[in-house]
């Protein structure tokens, strides 16, 4: 018999990436989404089984739990995430859901003045008191910040701008981190009540960003640094929700005091192949980063 798991946010980025890479490996994929389009018509023409849910209704997820072996969590970066954590965690108690896999962010402090990286810290301590088996995932920024709506017209105008000073970190793209959930969700064993940190496989500040970008796109690139509030203000005026602009605040103040710098190698350990840099990624979505 299959494995069978359950991925949630499956038409986001890190959970389409999870679904794909988890067919690939022969497991049973239910992909729950909040509504039938045309995102979730792509899943399930690559095999998936599509249930209708909402993270926010415990019902909904205890119906798109049954019969699963192991199921992933993510949320995204808005109000909510203790909500849904409580009840995800208590519909695989009632389920009997042998792993969950959680999706954290590296940023997670219970002292960050970032609500979401609050959140994401005790987001984890619920889980871990809930008592069901659980991996705990820590990635660094997401290489997709460049293609959001407040970085890309910049990038296209030759500027990344970000409100880091000095600071470093090693970015890590959405597919590789669906490898690694894939991986994760088909055998636990070994890494049940861990937390495992993912990221990009070079540290950099982001002058050696600009410079990366720089060689991929084939033109300058050259990196901003602004105060925060600065930052902060034009993401309101680019009509960016409240919630990620307080959350961009005060990550970004962690980021300057070095929270995010590192780098690691567990993608590749746990896949058997890294995780790709900024210029992979970069000429991946060139057409799109030079406005095409």
């Amino acid at each position: 018999m299959s494995r069978k798991v359950l991925i949630t946010g499956a038409t986001g980025d890190t959970g389409r990436a999870a679904v794909r890479e988890s067919l690939g490996l022969g497991l049973e994929v239910r992909a729950m989404v909040r509504r039938h389009d045309t995102r979730s018509e792509a899943l399930a023409a690559l095999g998936a089984e599509i249930v209708i849910g909402d993270l926010l209704e415990i019902d909904s997820i205890v119906a798109a739990m049954a019969g699963v072996d192991a199921a992933y969590f993510v949320w995204p970066v808005q109000p909510g995430l203790i909500t849904a954590v409580v009840n995800f965690a208590q519909a695989a108690k009632d389920a009997g859901v042998g792993t969950i896999v959680n999706l954290s962010q590296r940023s997670a402090d219970r002292t960050s003045t970032s609500n979401s990286c609050r959140d994401s810290y005790i987001a984890e301590q619920v889980f871990n008191w809930s008592g069901v088996p659980v991996i705990h995932l820590r990635p660094t920024y997401f290489l997709e910040w460049l293609l959001y709506p407040w970085q890309l017209p910049y990038l296209q105008k030759g500027i990344l701008r970000m409100p880091v000073g000095k600071g470093r970190h090693s970015p890590i793209a959405a597919d590789d981190q669906g490898r690694a959930i894939a991986v994760l969700l088909k055998s636990p064993e070994g890494h049940i009540g861990t937390t495992i940190p993912l990221s990009g496989p070079v540290e950099m500040d982001h002058e050696q960003m600009a410079a990366e970008l720089s060689e991929a796109l084939g033109r300058k690139i050259i990196f901003q640094d602004l105060p925060i509030d600065e930052y902060t203000a034009s993401l309101t005026e680019m009509g960016v929700p409240a919630y990620i602009v307080q959350h961009l605040g005060g990550a970004m103040l962690d980021y300057q005091h070095g929270h995010m710098a590192g780098a690691d190698d567990n993608v590749e350990k746990l896949t058997g192949r890294r995780s790709m840099t900024v210029g992979e990624f970069a000429r991946l979505h060139a057409d799109t980063l030079n406005g095409k």
